[in-house]
């Protein structure tokens, strides 16, 4: 069974730090781009980061540029999103999300409600309190 399951957020002070983890199982992640969405709410989700399984390409939204880092452990087969710097402003469902094709990966992230990915986990809540 296909899942991505995403974990780590919480309630943080504003300039504080999470790190959100997105675990996948029940399919070969070493061969899919993950990309990171979010939606605030009572707002449309919005493209975050995502990054390459072939040669480490990142791409970021501009609004996180600086301030959060995707990574990745093929051996745990899970992705890391480090948010540091947090705003108020970036208080959102955080999604995980898989596809086998990079450049699709960031259209996605450019145009959220294009939605070409894969697979998709079903949220971990960030509340940055100010």
């Amino acid at each position: 069974q296909v899942q991505l399951v995403e974990s780590g957020g919480g309630l943080v002070q504003s300039g504080g730090s999470l790190r959100l983890s997105c675990a996948a199982s029940g399919f070969s992640v070493d061969y899919y781009a993950i990309g990171w969405f979010r939606q605030p709410p009572g707002k449309e989700r919005e493209g975050v980061s995502c990054l390459s399984s072939i040669d480490g390409s990142t791409y970021y939204a501009d609004s996180v540029k600086g301030r959060f880092t995707i990574s990745r452990d093929n051996a745990s087969k899970t992705v890391y999103l480090q948010l540091n710097s947090l705003k108020p402003d970036d208080t959102a469902l955080y999604y995980c999300a898989a596809s086998v094709n990079f450049v699709n990966t960031v259209a996605s992230i450019k145009d959220p409600q294009n939605n070409s990915m894969d697979y998709w986990g079903k949220g971990t809540l960030v509340i940055v309190s100010s």
